[in-house]
């Protein structure tokens, strides 16, 4: 199954606007224009979990993902920009992304269906999650993004903490390897999101 940009940044995983857990750093907040100006820019895929068997398998297939989110505020678009390492081979694809501004989620209208992601804007300025399929026990996930492909633990605490909220062990944890990255073998095929298989990790909705 396609893994809305989350990985990819991105690979968008579909996504119910449900109720989510009452964990505080799950909870979304309305995007405005500080909050896209803040997501702006190049931003590196850190890691996910899922509870998804199949979401998982297909995590383990990104080696290394990078990124640029370019919004517009007139629009409520986000043009994204990707690089991704999958299974040793390196991609490039650009997509357009929705923003909800109410519901503080980002959404990608593919295969007849417009997947969403919460948007969860963290302490650390550096950072921001996106969170799948919260609604769903037996699926949801969580992903998370920083403006460098290294990051400290104490980047990562909110993270954690929102996969205890979840009950996902820290032991799902699948981190990208930015070594994995070479810029030089990249190809720029015609393809969609649904034939990469990915997200942006960062999306999926």
């Amino acid at each position: 199954m396609a893994l809305s940009w989350v990985l990819t940044v991105l690979s968008l995983l579909p996504l119910l606007e449900a109720q989510i857990p009452l964990c505080a750093n799950l909870v979304p907040v309305p995007i405005t224009n500080a909050t896209l100006d803040r997501i702006s820019g190049k931003w590196f895929y850190i890691a996910s979990a899922f509870r998804n068997e199949e979401y998982n398998k297909s995590i383990h297939e990104i080696q290394a993902t990078f990124f640029y989110f370019t919004p517009n505020k007139t629009e409520d678009t986000i043009f994204l920009r990707e690089y991704q390492t999958r299974q040793n081979q390196c991609i490039y694809n650009t997509s357009y992304l929705n923003v909800q501004r109410e519901n503080g989620t980002i959404s990608k209208y593919e295969g007849g269906q417009e997947h969403f992601a919460h948007l969860l804007i963290l302490r650390d300025m550096k950072t921001f999650m996106l969170a799948f399929e919260v609604n769903d026990e037996k699926n949801w996930g969580v992903s998370v993004y920083a403006d460098k492909p290294e990051t400290t633990e104490e980047q990562l605490g909110e993270f954690y903490e929102a996969l205890d909220c979840l009950r996902i062990p820290r032991s799902d944890v699948v981190y990208t390897d930015q070594k994995k990255v070479n810029a030089r073998d990249w190809a720029v095929p015609a393809l969609s999101m649904a034939q990469l298989g990915h997200l942006v990790p960062a999306l999926s909705g």
